[in-house]
């Protein structure tokens, strides 16, 4: 029997927004990624590195985030992804690959009908990447432009797609509290590509987001840059939805700002890399060494501390 095809990193994203502006301010200039003109789709391209585009921004009449790309070795392994998509009875549309600044493309959805495209052999730049907030790179390469993680109560089924269908590896699977304490817990899985990023799709068990995504991750070359980075966010009065923190799981220190159309972006540095053929799964059941406050802790903090001011 042939050997499964996997995904080996998270290519690319295509976010949707009512105000491409508003996009393109803060991913140049909070964020840091360099502008790339307009792709053959219409969408404004932003890059992380040598890449033509790691983000592909759509005008549309919603805000979400539409389409995670996941990138293949080459021909073979794209077309064997393909015929596991089939076999696995999901529809499968065979795309533009111009329109996306790739070699070849498809499009299919996972269970919990997040659109996915598969692709391979991205487009490069013909510049040298240089950020426009003054970023000193990305963390990209073999292992990707970093992860995306989903929200959905098909939480099994859309679990066991990435694990079997796409061929990802189970790295981290806890169950933790899903707001404050007392309140259910919901499982996570955390699910590695081929190359080793130590996740580069997630999926909790919670219902769907309306904006499409629960967050996504873009790991910064240096420590300094997040420092920065958060700086930037607050001058740029985006909302915080987490301060600086480190994860027990992939180690790496963060901090979480939501996007114009809604969803959060993480921004990090020096996130594991795990070695897919030894990696035994953990299951973390503290989401973070220190830090991380998230907005909703932060509103009870202040709401009780309110409260104990007026008694």
């Amino acid at each position: 029997m042939a050997e499964k095809s996997s995904v080996q990193s998270l290519g690319y994203v295509v976010i949707e927004t009512r105000d491409p502006a508003k996009w393109n301010d803060y991913l140049a200039n909070v964020v840091g990624a360099m502008p790339n003109g307009k792709g053959e789709d219409g969408a404004t391209r932003f890059r992380l590195d040598d890449r033509a585009a790691r983000f592909r921004i759509m005008e549309s009449d919603t805000d979400r985030f539409a389409v995670a790309g996941w990138e293949m070795a080459d021909e073979q392994s794209f077309d064997a992804m393909i015929e596991q998509l089939r076999e696995a009875g999901r529809d499968v549309t065979n795309e533009d690959a111009n329109s996306r600044d790739v070699t070849a493309l498809a499009s299919s959805t996972d269970p919990a009908g997040n659109r996915l495209e598969i692709f391979y052999s991205a487009k490069t730049a013909s510049t040298a990447f240089e950020s426009p907030a003054g970023v000193s790179g990305f963390v990209t390469g073999k292992i990707g432009m970093g992860h995306v993680v989903y929200g959905t109560l098909k939480f099994q089924e859309t679990h066991d797609f990435y694990l079997n269908v796409m061929g990802f590896g189970d790295t981290d699977l806890p169950e933790i509290e899903a707001g404050p304490p007392g309140s259910p817990k919901m499982g996570i899985a955390f699910m590695h590509a081929a190359t080793g990023r130590h996740h580069s799709v997630a999926v909790i068990q919670i219902p769907e987001p309306p904006a499409g995504c629960v967050h996504i991750m873009v790991e910064a070359k240096t420590r300094a840059d997040v420092d920065a980075g958060y700086e930037r966010m607050l001058a740029a009065n985006v909302p915080v939805s987490a301060t600086l923190g480190q994860h027990m799981n992939d180690e790496v220190i963060s901090f979480y700002m939501q996007t114009p159309s809604g969803f959060d972006l993480e921004f990090g540095w020096d996130g594991l890399v795990v070695d897919p053929a030894t990696w035994v799964p953990t299951a973390h059941t503290e989401v973070s060494k220190w830090g991380h406050e998230w907005a909703w802790q932060k509103a009870m903090a202040e709401e009780k501390a309110a409260k104990e001011k007026a008694d």
